[in-house]
């Protein structure tokens, strides 16, 4: 029998999107940016949204979010992207926008800009990345940081005293009239991955109905900015992230309606 007889068809278990191109990501090992990324791609694929699809890559980590799902992007000052969206949606009220930040370009510079984005009901999604700390920048304390967490500016942990309390955004934001859907997802597991890409084309679909601001907050990961392994850095985020920042809808309008 020859050897070309018995060799089987590759066994493909994981397929790039086809929005996703070939330019390697610059993310650290076990980054979950690239997870979300991939979901991202794999939703406006999905929905047909290929060419009526805006981004708006902010400053941080994902700034070149650009360089890795071919679709039109805006590259936004710091903090500025739920702006920016807003002016991009509203001259293309057609297009799918929405906006991929982190926690300290939301929550810290951007946090005007969220809020009143979100207060105003603009059909945007905003896609929030929460990891607790900055990464791209050093590891300094974000807004988001938890108390007792060792960061390079509070190396002995985030004082309620000195520092204030972290910032569960995800919370603020629910209570706005402008939001139809809050929701807090994750990307560790299959399962977290399944469930965060039901909830991401929610958030699509709410924006192209015109229903109102959707936020999608991914707790994730920081192996470099946590000083640890991948495997480590996602055991140390459920045993600790999770039970501050727990999984779940915080506001779905539009399944109570």
């Amino acid at each position: 029998m020859e050897l070309n007889e018995i060799i089987k068809p590759e066994n493909l278990v994981y397929e790039k999107p086809r929005l996703m191109n070939e330019n390697p990501m610059h993310y650290c090992p076990g980054c979950s940016h690239g997870v979300i990324h991939k979901l991202v791609a794999e939703v406006i694929a999905d929905m047909g949204l290929e060419d009526k699809t805006i981004g708006v890559s902010p400053v941080g980590c994902a700034v070149f979010a650009y360089n890795y799902i071919d679709i039109d992007w805006i590259e936004a000052a710091h903090g500025r992207a739920p702006a920016v969206a807003t002016a991009a949606k509203r001259l293309n009220p057609d297009k799918m926008v929405f906006t991929y930040q982190g926690d300290g370009d939301l929550a810290a510079i951007g946090t005007a800009e969220t809020i009143h984005a979100a207060n105003r009901g603009e059909n945007i999604v905003i896609i929030f990345v929460n990891n607790a700390i900055y990464g791209m920048t050093g590891g300094q304390m974000a807004p988001t940081t938890l108390e007792g967490m060792p960061t390079s500016t509070t190396p002995y942990g985030r004082s309620i005293a000195l520092n204030g309390h972290p910032l569960k955004i995800g919370e603020l934001l629910a209570q706005l009239e402008g939001t139809c859907l809050v929701t807090r997802q994750s990307v560790h597991t299959a399962a977290a991955v399944k469930k965060a890409k039901k909830m991401l084309r929610l958030a699509f679909e709410n924006a192209m109905a015109k229903k109102g601001t959707s936020i999608v907050e991914f707790v994730s990961t920081c192996s470099s900015g946590w000083k640890t392994t991948p495997d480590k850095a996602n055991k140390w985020m459920v045993e600790n992230m999770f039970p501050f920042y727990p999984l779940g809808d915080l506001k779905n309008k539009i399944e109570t309606t």
